[in-house]
């Protein structure tokens, strides 16, 4: 038996409307037709996968997070920044540079849930507009497997 891959993920929402207004307008997320589970819930495509939307008041933890993949790192950052959305607590900075090149944004929807946005290459992102940018490594010591790490494994030679 092996996985194949994430069907979906779900999540809370103190404000179910709200939150499908946050996920269209700052990733462009369609809603889908959603089963009746007896409480309000929302199906959202997420290209080919979905995120389920579930209005649970009580279901948000602090530091659980899911990750999402965008065409356009930038739009995503400038449109939180606007919102006044970037967390900067959870994990001590929103905008990070992974040892291998790629980058990570923390943010909050307005449920509460903490969304990281990733994007696999620094080079080509204006390092000028990321004023919150900062490298891990310069936080915390990166060494031995740290330095084999990465969010895109399709682009990276995985051993098994």
């Amino acid at each position: 038996m092996t996985t194949t891959g994430i069907n979906h993920l779900s999540i809370g929402a103190t404000d179910l409307d709200a939150s499908i207004r946050f996920y269209e307008t700052v990733f462009g997320m369609t809603c889908i037709p959603t089963y009746n589970f007896g409480f309000r819930t929302q199906y959202m495509r997420c290209g080919s996968q979905q995120i389920h939307i579930f209005h649970l008041p009580d279901a948000v933890p602090k530091y659980q997070h899911f990750a999402l993949n965008v065409d356009d790192f930038m739009a995503v950052y400038d449109r939180a920044k606007v919102l006044g959305i970037l967390d900067r607590e959870t994990f001590g900075n929103p905008v990070n540079e992974l040892p291998d090149g790629s980058v990570q944004l923390y943010l909050r929807d307005p449920g509460g849930n903490l969304v990281e946005v990733d994007w696999p290459d620094i080079t080509t992102l204006d390092r000028a507009r990321l004023p919150e940018l900062r490298r891990l490594a310069d936080r915390f010591e990166q060494v031995g497997e740290n330095l084999e790490a990465t969010l895109y494994l399709d682009s990276k030679a995985v051993v098994a």
